[in-house]
């Protein structure tokens, strides 16, 4: 690797971290820790405002912007089967944000790579109709988003009926349903509800906070430990 690119690289992962040792750096850039120590130091010599010291960490300092990325073969071609994938699993509005944000990266790839990304054979099938699952996601997604509770009414597996307030925490995909994570004020405990099953949803004008204890990481390490 050249030493510009593994400037460039070093950068970008101390971006993408809160904190990064640089015994971290080493291992990721394949190179001794004694590099990495000249590497950021001539970085910060050059402006760049990389914070923290040998032993402790670094991270980047607030609002210091990066030149367009560019992207090899390979990430290019990651970056297309990710998008063909998930497209037809997404709500609409996320799903056409994909298409305009892969658009964007492919036109400004080399011609060689850009080629070689478009013609990936790896698709996934997608659904012209009408198709419940994904504007329910939507809706679910704005009310994560905005905070607000949700009534639901729902039908179980065994074709039973309630209904819910929740608080929508996040929605999960297994390969075939879509299901949403939420803390149910009637339960007073998580639940999972399958998207496909809700029948109605309903966004409330009541909105939540985080709570110690009903917050989205409360709610994975629940299910992880199951």
């Amino acid at each position: 690797m050249r030493r510009a690119d593994r400037l460039f690289e070093l950068v970008q992962l101390i971006r993408g971290r809160r904190l990064s040792t640089a015994a971290f750096l080493a291992a990721r850039l394949e190179v001794s820790l004694r590099t990495v120590y000249r590497d950021v130091a001539d970085l910060q010599a050059q402006g760049v405002p990389i914070e923290g010291e040998a032993g402790v960490g670094y991270r980047l300092g607030a609002g210091y912007d990066l030149p367009p990325l560019m992207f090899s073969s390979d990430e290019a071609k990651a970056l297309v089967a990710a998008v063909r994938i998930a497209q037809p699993r997404l709500d609409g509005e996320l799903a056409a944000a994909a298409e305009g944000a892969l658009s964007k990266i492919l036109a400004v790839l080399p011609s060689a790579a850009r080629a070689a990304a478009e013609s990936l054979a790896i698709y996934a099938p997608s659904w012209s109709g009408h198709d419940p699952v994904r504007e329910r996601l939507e809706r679910l997604r704005g009310a994560i988003e905005l905070r607000r509770k949700l009534h639901l009414a729902y039908r179980d597996e065994g074709g039973r009926d309630s209904e819910r307030t929740i608080r929508p925490l996040g929605c999960f995909f297994w390969g075939a349903v879509w299901t949403l994570g939420a803390w149910c004020e009637h339960r007073d405990d998580f639940r999972s509800f399958r998207v496909d099953r809700i029948v109605t949803l309903t966004m409330l004008d009541e909105p939540f906070r985080d709570e110690a204890g009903k917050t989205l990481a409360d709610f994975q390490r629940a299910y992880e430990g199951d």
